[in-house]
């Protein structure tokens, strides 16, 4: 392919993205529309088919009464610590009893999966988070939670009582779902759905409508234009 061919490609390529540009210009009312409808339906999905998810948070101080702080070997035992409570908080034998106490209609899947154990960086605090659609069933599940947990500990390694820094109370407004983010995903999936078929229509319409797709896809110039009239009633 020599130069001239090459710049004559690049052109081509050029007016075919300019082309595809002024198609989706053209139907800019029906992404838009698209854009809307999708933005209807996640919103209405949210707040109809998406049960809201509430969570209240506990806080532990990891290091019992009878360790102090006074060394870098106190910190490395507190950190070791964190990691053992965390598999402490999700045993069957915790688990079982935070649901035995609580009275709830509780398995130990079920439980388990709305749990969250993790330890903020550089603390030797252990957050015990539950999520729950009942508000008040988080804050009470959480705080039995971490009443056993630190029994449970005291128990297994044959030490003091861990302290409960914070009790959870109840949660205010749910954490999830997220209305604005979901929104704003389905009026993007909108618009891509709608700009895919737009694009898909395009390139699989072959037909020849201008004398500028003659001379485009066959290479020959328009000698003449014959307009095309309805016949008259």
């Amino acid at each position: 392919m020599n130069n001239n061919e090459r710049m004559r490609q690049v052109q081509q390529d050029e007016i075919d993205l300019l082309e595809l540009f002024h198609v989706l210009m053209g139907k800019i009312w029906a992404i838009i529309l698209c854009a809307v409808i999708g933005v209807v339906i996640a919103g209405t999905y949210t707040k109809l088919m998406i049960t809201p998810q509430y969570a209240a948070t506990s806080t532990i101080y990891v290091l019992s009464n009878t360790t102090s702080i006074t060394s870098v070997a106190d910190l490395q035992l507190g950190t070791q610590l964190t990691a053992d409570y965390q598999l402490i908080a999700k045993s069957r034998t915790v688990v079982n009893e935070v649901i035995e106490e609580s009275g709830m209609d509780l398995t130990y899947e079920g439980l388990l999966s709305h749990l969250t154990v993790e330890n903020p960086a550089e603390t030797h605090m252990l957050k015990v988070t539950v999520t729950d659609p009942d508000p008040a069933s988080a804050a009470e599940l959480s705080n039995i939670f971490a009443k056993v947990l630190t029994e449970q500990v005291a128990e297994v390694m044959n030490t003091d009582k861990p302290n409960i820094a914070e009790r959870a109370v109840k949660p205010a407004k749910p954490v999830s779902p997220n209305f604005m983010k979901n929104i704003m995903m389905g009026g993007m999936i909108g618009v891509v759905l709608c700009c895919a078929w737009i694009v898909i229509r395009y390139l699989m319409n072959d037909t020849i409508q201008t004398e500028e797709d003659v001379n485009k896809y066959l290479g020959v110039n328009t000698l003449a234009v014959i307009p095309l009239e309805k016949r008259r009633a």
